[in-house]
């Protein structure tokens, strides 16, 4: 299957769902973007400047490559042979982007990191190299032994802790050209759900749903929550980054839209200090929050506190981030850094034609030691 070239708009006052009639110069650093059919997420990509004026500027993008296959091995198999389209695409429309960091979702665990460090290997060849490259055991297929869906059967992907036919099942990873410190890692993925400050698991007539053994077991984290710090040269970087379950799937309790919620909503108590030491210096959170603040059927209240939270901007309010047949446009991914960054550039890549995602690129500068507003 062909490759599409990605279409460009630079847009500085926008107007439309897309902002597409300001189209101007495609910007020097992206030249070329692919995306193969099946690909459905955008990666989204931002220019940070610290706000001091000799800081280098930070390129930073979340993607959620849906590159998962239906068991283990799979993708390393199919990334060692070179000739698969949806990994072309991946590593082509990376490669464009040439973000300095990038956290991957959508991508498969194995406890060697064979399957991350071959499509490490593939970005290197074409011209994007990262040398740090981070990935830990997820709840994605990690079975739990319990009836955790209250299907009366034990060992589905649903009885995992987060859904997954196999361990690692479209799991999380990062990709850096700094290093990065995992001995300073906060890995949030083992709280038990019940135990977040007003949780939202479900109960049915005042008792928890699948009972209590499902209740005591049931981790909050799909896949999993990282407070991870990365050294730049000016000084460190926490990145807080996950990947939320889908609001849907579920039946009239409401499983996975309340999971959904609450694995958003646990950002806000880790910036409250409630769960874990929160950043002390510049930060940035991104990911899948599979949870427009307004649009689908998600409890958006979790994802709109975070983006009023008084300690984050949001450089591209309101902008759709994938287009769904099912649903139209919706915002589901996110990068909100914290305020000690001032915003260069932000922007998202859709492809040409009627595929669900383009490259499109909103900038807004400010003098390095103007206040943010």
């Amino acid at each position: 299957m062909g490759i599409p070239s990605g279409q460009y708009d630079y847009a500085g006052h926008r107007h439309g769902a897309r902002g597409r009639d300001d189209p101007r110069q495609t910007p020097p650093r992206l030249r070329r973007s692919a995306y193969a059919g099946r690909l459905i997420r955008l990666l989204l990509a931002f220019f940070l400047l610290t706000g001091f004026a000799q800081a280098e500027p930070l390129r930073i993008a979340t993607f959620n490559t849906e590159l998962s296959r239906k068991g283990p091995g799979i993708l390393l198999r199919d990334i060692l042979r070179g000739d698969d389209p949806s990994i072309a695409s991946v590593v082509q429309t990376i490669a464009a982007a040439d973000p300095d960091i990038i956290a991957l979702q959508g991508i498969d665990y194995d406890l060697e990191r064979s399957a991350l460090n071959a499509l490490a290997d593939a970005l290197t060849a074409a011209g994007a190299p990262y040398p740090h490259r981070f990935a830990a055991p997820p709840n994605a297929g990690r079975q739990s032994d319990v009836d955790l869906n209250g299907d009366g059967k034990l060992g589905g992907p649903r009885d995992a802790q987060g859904y997954g036919r196999f361990f690692g099942q479209g799991a999380m990873a990062l990709l850096s050209r700094h290093p990065i410190l995992t001995e300073d890692l906060q890995d949030f993925s083992t709280l038990i759900w019940r135990d977040l400050p007003g949780s939202l698991y479900p109960m049915i007539d005042g008792k928890p749903f699948a009972g209590a053994e499902a209740h005591a077991t049931q981790r909050l984290s799909s896949n999993s929550h990282w407070a991870l710090p990365v050294q730049l040269p000016d000084g460190p970087v926490t990145l807080l980054t996950y990947h939320a379950t889908p609001p849907v799937f579920d039946g009239p309790e409401d499983r996975n839209g309340r999971r959904n919620h609450d694995e958003t909503a646990f950002w806000s108590h880790h910036l409250a200090g409630v769960i874990g030491t929160p950043p002390q210096d510049a930060f940035i959170l991104l990911g899948d929050a599979n949870l427009d603040p307004t649009r689908g059927e998600g409890r958006g209240d979790a994802i709109a506190r975070l983006l009023a939270h008084p300690t984050l901007q949001d450089p591209l309010p309101d902008q759709s981030t994938v287009d769904w047949s099912q649903t139209g446009p919706m915002r589901v991914d996110y990068i909100l850094p914290s305020r000690d960054w001032q915003v260069l550039d932000a922007g998202l890549i859709w492809p040409e034609g009627k595929t669900p995602a383009a490259m499109h690129w909103s900038g807004s500068t400010s003098p390095a030691d103007a206040p943010l507003s």
